[in-house]
């Protein structure tokens, strides 16, 4: 069952958020306006493919020793790509090792348009469930053509009303947050993630934060928590 946290004390340059009961410090779930989803380890998990695109890649660059696995990218993804180029290829020319992550995600896309990642169990029913009572939306610290992509092969467009990543706006997670909320006329979403950069973009933006504690990392501190995609519909 999903288990509920007290709000923590989210210091940022925002005020406390809407969705906080000032009196209880507990977060009022009726009265949150959206749920933004992080992609990778929360909607679905695409290492296994993505592990094998980028090897097909680095292969032709012997000057790298990253192994591309997919439990290797799981301690990556998350990040927005230029910090995973320079921790991967930290001894290659800034311009050569952006060259390189940037061939990985042209080839990553090619790969998951034939097979695509896997969804995390019930993932379109409780999406669906979701949607009949809040807009939903998706900022992922991805290329710009990732979030694209997994609409497309997954057929889950229909679900969401908006995205935004850094290849698309410049931005990392934080204000792409604030961006998606500002363009869609948000108070007090919920943002649901697996890791703590997802946690601090929340904290960022200044809303609740749901750990999907099934996914790729863990936190230090969380709002809500699940075990599975599903518990969601029994949370809000």
């Amino acid at each position: 069952m999903p288990v509920l946290h007290p709000m923590q004390n989210h210091s940022t340059t925002n005020d406390l958020s809407p969705c906080t009961d000032l009196k209880t410090g507990q977060i009022s779930v009726p009265s949150i306006d959206g749920i933004i989803f992080d992609l990778d380890g929360t909607l679905w998990d695409s290492t296994a493919v993505v592990a094998k695109a980028w090897s097909t890649v680095l292969k032709q660059h012997p000057e790298v020793s990253f192994e591309s696995t997919p439990d290797n990218l799981k301690n990556l993804f998350g990040r927005p790509l230029p910090v995973i180029a320079d921790m991967i290829m930290p001894d290659l020319e800034p311009e050569k090792r952006y060259k390189i992550i940037d061939a990985c995600c042209e080839e990553e896309h090619r790969a998951l348009k034939i097979t695509p990642g896997a969804l995390y169990p019930r993932l379109e029913e409780t999406l669906a469930d979701l949607n009949s009572r809040y807009p939903l939306f998706i900022v992922s610290n991805c290329q710009a053509g990732y979030i694209e992509t997994f609409l497309e092969v997954t057929g889950l467009g229909g679900y969401f009303q908006d995205f935004e990543c850094p290849g698309r706006s410049g931005l990392i997670k934080g204000p792409n947050n604030k961006l998606v909320m500002e363009r869609n006329h948000l108070t007090c979403p919920v943002y649901v993630g697996d890791t703590q950069g997802d946690k601090d973009s929340a904290v960022y933006a200044g809303i609740a934060f749901c750990h999907a504690s099934y996914g790729f990392g863990t936190v230090d501190s969380c709002d809500f928590k699940i075990r599975t995609f599903s518990d969601l519909s029994v949370l809000f």
